[in-house]
């Protein structure tokens, strides 16, 4: 199969495209003839139709029916894809609005994800999605404990640069010489190590550091696995589910009830989508049995990291059929990303700029 820019001839590749393009916009098959009226294409019927038999041979384009015409494959898209996709221009107006909502959201990270995903489900007409990935190895660098009364103390933890808290109630005495203790036996066994490498030994060893104090060593732990565990768990939010159902993809039953137990679980789609964005790469494409997930394999997945301070902390995506409007995702992810980057590092939302 060819898969390779130079690997077609340039006419076959202007029949692939419009082909593809006349697919997308009414999802019917593309036959001889509606592309004599392409413009762009100056051969005869006979001609296209050695053409596309000559496509269809090296795996580009499909036949659903012996007497329909032809519809492209998953090697078609992902060669369009590659190498056929005009850029798409967002209007001076779509730019506009998509700027001003993000602005009026610059506060919070979590605000201007579900703004932009808003709008990228608006924008699209497709299945929307905003991700915040999971953290491969997150860590506790500093713990301190401060005692408020004779059963309660606040434990304040130090988590890659933020401070996170959790109140310890306990239904014994919890003396000031008992924090101090803990604090140290805390830094000394507990930073660094993630909540899994905090095993049962090591929760009997620090027992024994603490001698008859030994008692707060499990609601602390406890609290500490907690934070870590909310920390890293990563999150995935979709918008726009119902506009699956606009396209004839998604009318078949049983296909649909996958697609939608796949979004209300959001485990599988969420673990393979965190290793992607947390590579840090671009635009990520993939197309039907592309997908590490199997019940995706007449869709098309497309999504890309946002970075913040060269890090990525979330990505925005887009799901809708095979023959979605690839130029028009392209772009509309491509804006919203780095809106989304540029609300984040603006002086507004970084209060150590100097600007």
């Amino acid at each position: 199969m060819a898969n390779g820019r130079d690997e077609l001839s340039e006419r076959k590749k202007l029949i692939l495209k419009a082909i593809i393009d006349s697919h997308i916009e009414n999802g019917e098959p593309v036959g001889s003839k509606s592309l004599t009226q392409n413009k762009q294409i100056s051969c005869s019927s006979a001609t296209i139709r050695n053409e596309m038999a000559e496509l269809e041979e090296l795996g580009f384009l499909e036949q659903p029916h012996t007497s329909a015409g032809r519809i492209p494959s998953e090697a078609g898209y992902r060669f369009y894809v590659d190498w056929l996709l005009d850029r798409y221009n967002l209007t001076q107006s779509e730019i506009e609005d998509l700027q001003r909502s993000l602005r009026q959201k610059q506060n919070e990270l979590d605000a201007i994800m579900q703004t932009a995903v808003s709008l990228a489900a608006k924008l699209t007409n497709y299945t929307a999605l905003s991700i915040k990935p999971r953290q491969p190895r997150i860590t506790v660098g500093r713990y301190e404990l401060m005692r408020l009364d004779d059963t309660t103390a606040v434990l304040i933890m130090l988590i890659g640069g933020i401070v996170k808290t959790k109140y310890i109630r306990s239904n014994r005495p919890i003396p000031q010489e008992a924090t101090m203790l803990l604090a140290g036996v805390l830094n000394a066994r507990a930073t660094g190590i993630t909540a899994s490498e905090i095993t049962l030994p090591l929760m009997m060893e620090m027992e024994r550091m603490m001698g008859e104090y030994e008692y707060l060593v499990s609601p602390v732990i406890k609290a500490v696995c907690e934070t870590i565990s909310v920390f890293d768990g990563g999150e995935i939010r979709f918008e726009g589910i119902n506009r699956l159902l606009s396209y004839p993809e998604y009318y078949d039953m049983d296909r649909l009830r996958d697609m939608l137990a796949l979004f209300e679980k959001k485990d599988a789609l969420l673990e393979v989508l965190s290793e992607e964005a947390r590579s840090g790469g671009g635009m990520q494409i993939f197309i039907g049995r592309e997908n590490l997930v199997k019940v995706m394999d007449n869709s098309t997945l497309v999504f890309k990291p946002v970075i913040e301070n060269g890090r990525a902390v979330g990505a925005i995506g887009i799901i809708g059929p095979t023959r979605m409007d690839y130029r028009r995702v392209l772009a509309t992810i491509d804006s919203l990303t780095q809106s989304v980057t540029d609300a984040l590092e603006s002086p507004k939302n970084n209060p150590d700029s100097n600007v």
